[in-house]
């Protein structure tokens, strides 16, 4: 592994950034005292240092030594979750019921950093921004950035994003073109019948049986309307009716995700959603109010961005730890809403083959990739804007 010496030796203090930051998890738009632990380290390293977009957004510029125009943006999530911590370690949550469960900590170090080394050498031709961005588990802090002035604000030719990935063996990184993340999308279905007394449900129209038959039906989107080479997923994840034993309700309201790599798969989901929905209730004698959220769009990775990471990271890990056969991941990401306005690519470096997964209870960073990450990122500025020869 081709890791930065100088990158290597301040290892200790990104260690020691990860676990503080850790410690004292803030979740969405109220990343404030994170956002001053960033902005002041940034300040110490010399980068120049902007607020304020997103509420508590942080954006570092640095120009290097070399002339040139060219600009490009580097991203990092800063924001927890809403989740208990179940570790035992000493740099466990400090804050009750928040956690860094997704590793948005370690994101956050490995761009500070690469911004220390490359602050410290400058061996690079133009400008990079450091994004620091609020709120990317479901508020959409990414989109928020964008609407504020983001890219208008800091110009820039393509965009790089990085996230961890359990079950990926440390030392390796995921890298593709094309889709790398799906949409995420939520749906709300209320379903109006007739209450009833339990003991005579022929006097009523029970909501629940039309729900759980519209339930059924959403099955069928994916296993009998997608083509079967298209990837979708349609998932009720709640499902609220009732306050007592013997009384048939007069509403139920079903909940769920829907996710897809391609906007006309989204609106097959949508329009046969309702469909579904409407023909059921209509059987029944029900009725059905149906809303399908577009929430986070799919993470699409452009080629050339891709290729230029990945030649980079075949100087930083070797070719054979460059994973270019993992498939795209159901999961999404506001990143993509960065991707919409410019061409970069997302990656995925390993955590480790036997660690938790993603926002479980006792999911850790691994501190071991930290010079690891940020090594990615240097040699990433220092190819994308290479001096003059």
């Amino acid at each position: 592994m081709a890791i930065i010496n100088r990158i290597a030796d301040f290892h200790p203090d990104l260690t020691a950034w990860r676990h503080d930051i850790h410690a004292h998890p803030e979740t969405a738009f109220d990343e404030h005292r994170t956002a001053e632990f960033v902005a002041k380290r940034l300040a110490e390293f010399g980068v120049e240092v902007h607020r304020g977009l997103a509420g508590t957004g942080v954006v570092g510029t640095l120009k290097g030594n070399g002339s040139g125009a060219r600009a490009i943006a580097l991203r990092a999530d800063m924001d927890a979750l809403h989740i208990h911590e179940k570790n035992g370690f000493d740099h466990i949550s400090q804050n009750q019921g928040k956690m860094h469960a997704c590793g948005h900590d370690g994101h956050t170090t490995m761009l500070l950093g690469a911004a220390r080394y490359l602050a410290e050498t400058r061996n690079f031709a133009g400008t990079v921004h450091f994004i620091f961005q609020p709120a990317e588990e479901n508020e959409g802090g990414g989109r928020v950035m964008v609407e504020e002035g983001l890219f208008e604000k800091f110009p820039v030719e393509s965009v790089f994003g990085m996230h961890n990935w359990p079950g990926l063996a440390a030392g390796q990184f995921a890298v593709r073109s094309g889709p790398m993340m799906a949409c995420s999308d939520s749906f709300e279905i209320i379903v109006t019948g007739k209450g009833a007394h339990g003991a005579m449900p022929h006097l009523g129209i029970d909501p629940i049986v039309v729900a759980a038959q519209i339930v059924t039906g959403l099955q069928t989107i994916v296993s009998r309307n997608a083509h079967p080479l298209e990837s979708a997923v349609v998932t009720v994840t709640q499902f609220h009716a009732g306050d007592t034993w013997n009384v048939i309700p007069q509403e139920v309201v079903l909940r769920g995700t829907a996710r897809a790599f391609r906007p006309e798969i989204q609106d097959l989901i949508e329009s046969r959603m309702q469909a579904i929905a409407d023909s059921i209730c209509a059987a029944y004698g029900a009725t059905a109010n149906v809303r399908y959220m577009r929430r986070y769009p799919p993470v699409v990775n452009s080629e050339a961005e891709t290729e230029v990471a990945a030649s980079v990271l075949n100087a930083v890990v070797g070719e054979k730890n460059v994973r270019r056969d993992l498939l795209p991941s159901m999961g999404g990401e506001d990143f993509a809403f960065l991707l919409q306005k410019k061409p970069g690519t997302y990656i995925w470096i390993g955590n480790g083959e036997n660690r938790e997964f993603l926002h479980h209870p006792n999911y850790d960073f691994n501190d071991d990739i930290l010079p690891l990450g940020a090594s990615y990122w240097a040699r990433l500025v220092e190819t994308v804007l290479a001096k003059a020869a």
